[in-house]
């Protein structure tokens, strides 16, 4: 029993202002203990994250891919065995899984650094192609199934007493897209990779980049899917007004080989569904192009306008424009405008490693070296893509 308590008891009065002072008194005394019990308790956080950090330092576990020196082993080991096809420093090499660096393929092929993959990467992404505007997923299987639900689910109006009847249900479809090998073969003497001064990792990304850039551009547009992606234009296209999924609708021009006038890009630009406009950009070639950029409309406005910003690109209709030349010239019954959402309408999957493969046999006195990576493609959604055709009908 307290002392003010006690003092009450035998009826001896306390003052309000003590009691006051000794409540005050007695909550200091208590956030006091709170207190030391937290700084004791940040003290132990602080001593286990110290012997973390010693622990991490101790293991010197190799730095991320972006962080790697040119002085960092796998490094070193892999432009080893591209001068001189010597493997023993890559085979010797500890794998972890935070190290993305250098793998022994049992055919003998090796991945290659993460700068120079890096580097091819960031030139297929920049390249003027369909992957630009595309969905692009990076898959570790043989193939990518990408699931659509392309139908609505059936509602009607009910009354109180009626029966509800069964509405109709959705329909889901697989759409499968293996992935296929693309490969390139640059090939340099071998004098030329004994020069220390000469950047060998540099040249081969670029030549890699350059010939993945161009085969992949073209199987996006017309591939057949045979051993490569299918492209968007393999498929059957139909008029749009007896379009149905699994084909891809087109808008005449009216116009035998010709586009005709403005018209024929507005009805393009409203065949396609409201929900996939806001993100669609229109894909032609250079040569269509031009065609297209002499059209105006009735007040003799030009449909494709220049930016109003600072590096802003040129719009046509307020849409964005890819120029992708394995798009057809303009022809008779060509389908050399694509206007849609590609973003929803092509998927491109990709196992993310990329291979190298030293050959100095095949072409002496040179040396070969032969690149592969698997990438598909093919559209998911049949809705997201409309075709212009340069034809009557």
């Amino acid at each position: 029993m307290s002392k003010t308590e006690t003092k009450a008891r035998v009826g001896e009065g306390v003052s309000p202002a003590e009691e006051v002072k000794q409540a005050v008194t007695g909550f200091i005394s208590d956030f006091k203990g709170f207190q030391n019990e937290i700084q004791h308790k940040l003290q132990q956080t602080e001593e286990r994250l110290t012997m973390l950090d010693r622990k991490t330092q101790f293991a010197a576990r190799p730095h991320l891919a972006g962080g790697v020196e040119m002085d960092a082993p796998h490094q070193k080991a892999f432009k080893a065995y591209l001068r001189s096809g010597d493997d023993d420093a890559l085979r010797g090499l500890e794998m972890e899984g935070k190290a993305l660096s250098t793998a022994v393929n049992s055919d003998g092929g090796y991945l290659v650094d993460p700068q120079t993959s890096d580097t091819v990467q960031s030139v297929l992404n920049a390249t003027a192609s369909i992957r630009a505007i595309a969905n692009v997923v990076n898959v570790e299987a043989t193939s990518y199934d990408v699931l659509v639900d392309h139908t609505d689910v059936g509602a009607g109006w009910a009354t109180e007493t009626a029966a509800t009847g069964e509405t109709d249900s959705p329909q889901i479809d697989r759409i499968s897209i293996a992935l296929n090998e693309l490969s390139a073969m640059p090939k340099a003497s071998q004098r030329l990779l004994d020069d220390s001064a000469f950047d060998i990792e540099g040249w081969l990304a670029g030549r890699i980049a350059d010939k993945f850039a161009r085969a992949e551009a073209a199987a996006f547009v017309a591939g057949d899917g045979v051993d490569k992606p299918k492209g968007f234009l393999a498929h059957t296209i139909v008029d749009d007004a007896s379009w149905s999924w699994g084909d891809l609708g087109y808008v005449a021009t009216g116009t035998d080989g010709g586009i005709g006038n403005a018209e024929a890009i507005v009805d393009l630009v409203y065949a396609l569904g409201a929900e996939y406009r806001a993100n669609a950009t229109f894909v032609m070639n250079s040569k269509v192009a031009g065609l297209v950029r002499k059209l105006k409309d009735a007040d003799g406005r030009f449909l494709w306008s220049d930016g109003l910003a600072a590096a802003e690109p040129a719009r046509l209709m307020g849409y964005p424009v890819l120029i992708a030349e394995d798009m057809p010239d303009a022809a008779s019954g060509s389908h050399s405008i694509a206007f849609g959402d590609f973003a929803a309408g092509y998927t491109v999957a990709e196992r993310p490693d990329l291979r190298v493969l030293r050959d100095p046999f095949s072409a002496k006195p040179h040396v070969l070296f032969y690149a592969t990576k698997r990438v598909g493609g093919d559209v998911s959604d049949f809705a997201a893509i409309k075709l212009l055709k340069f034809g009557l009908s």
